[in-house]
């Protein structure tokens, strides 16, 4: 039997322009764009994406359709704007929240006591290493016997343990939408184009098993996706919230791209923004972790990436993935060939 035709396509170009894409011929977009805020020092994460590549987008998708777009607390606003000024509506403000996320801060009490020329007391040394693997940021754990100081001036001592950051609990995640076309209601548009509406029913929260099914009309598969995404239970009793647990590096040997996105995540966000078999654009593909659940979801693909080395590991997991949904089709397929 002769292969399936891939159902995704991946350049390793720079996204601006999106060639060869037509006009009005892409259902989604969920990407994760450089944040502007040097993140790791990354010289591609010094500023925010040229705004051209949302007028791109804005030119490619089909009237009505959803997209997703990762950014930063501190700079939002500034994509936002961006976003508006390419055309889209932005529709809401996703919240991926998680509990262990880093103080992006420093000891200030130990600034002082440099400045004013007083040596910090050693009080111990780091004898940890914090979730990510060696090789990574070098900020991002603390090596084995460094030393642990203290403030030792008095001015010092009155601002021991203040900072410069709270610790970042969320990632904001902008939900826009390109209008419905001119003189045509959502329904009208969704006939015409396929786009213009979410897709709740893949993408409910099932109820718990202590949960009680509240409401006039509870639906059996659970809750409609609220816009808090949660790495961990609070423990209220009544968690109507998506779960989705961070990644750590080590799980992914291969693949060290220093912004990965859980998958499962991404699956949950393209299953929300596009139906069966529509396309979904990435034009930050990154690793690849949005062309992953496209694979897993049957949908159709396109991403780009400039770096070669996060292209090929893209398209190493990309091409994994898309080979796991075809073998599950015909394990499916004969399984229901057997049954009948």
């Amino acid at each position: 039997m002769a292969s399936a035709k891939r159902p995704y396509k991946i350049f390793n170009v720079s996204c601006y322009g999106l060639k060869p894409l037509k006009d009005h011929s892409i259902d989604a977009l969920a990407t994760d764009p450089p944040y502007g805020i040097s993140f790791q020092n990354n010289y591609w994460d010094k500023d925010l994406p040229d705004p051209r590549i949302w007028r791109d987008c804005y030119r490619v998708l089909k009237p009505g359709a959803f997209g997703v777009v990762f950014s930063s607390i501190r700079l939002m606003h500034r994509l936002m704007v961006s976003l508006e000024d390419a055309g889209f509506l932005i529709k809401d403000v996703l919240m991926w929240a998680f509990l262990n996320g880093m103080p992006k801060s420093r000891n200030v009490a130990l600034d002082i006591d440099k400045e004013l020329g007083v040596e910090s007391e050693v009080v111990g040394r780091y004898t940890y290493t914090q979730g990510y693997k060696k090789g990574g940021a070098e900020n991002y754990y603390a090596e084995e016997g460094k030393l642990k100081l203290e403030p030792a001036s008095e001015l010092g001592k009155k601002y021991k343990g203040a900072g410069l950051g709270v610790k970042p609990a969320y990632e904001p995640i902008i939900l826009i939408q390109k209008p419905c076309a001119p003189k045509l209601s959502v329904a009208e548009n969704i006939i015409e184009y396929g786009t213009g509406a979410l897709n709740f029913e893949a993408t409910r929260i099932p109820y718990g098993a202590d949960d009680e099914k509240v409401g006039h009309n509870p639906h059996p598969k659970g809750r409609v996706t609220s816009n808090i995404l949660r790495t961990d239970a609070l423990g209220d009793g009544y968690d109507k919230f998506f779960l989705i647990p961070k990644v750590r590096q080590h799980k992914d040997d291969f693949n060290e791209h220093p912004t990965l996105k859980p998958v499962e995540l991404m699956r949950h966000l393209v299953g929300l923004i596009s139906f069966d078999e529509q396309t979904v654009l990435d034009p930050f593909m990154g690793s690849g972790s949005t062309g992953i659940a496209a694979m897993q979801l049957g949908r159709q693909f396109f991403g780009y990436e400039l770096e070669e080395a996060y292209y090929d590991v893209a398209q190493k997991r990309i091409n994994a993935a898309w080979q796991d949904h075809e073998q599950l089709k015909l394990f499916d397929s004969a399984a229901r060939n057997g049954a009948a």
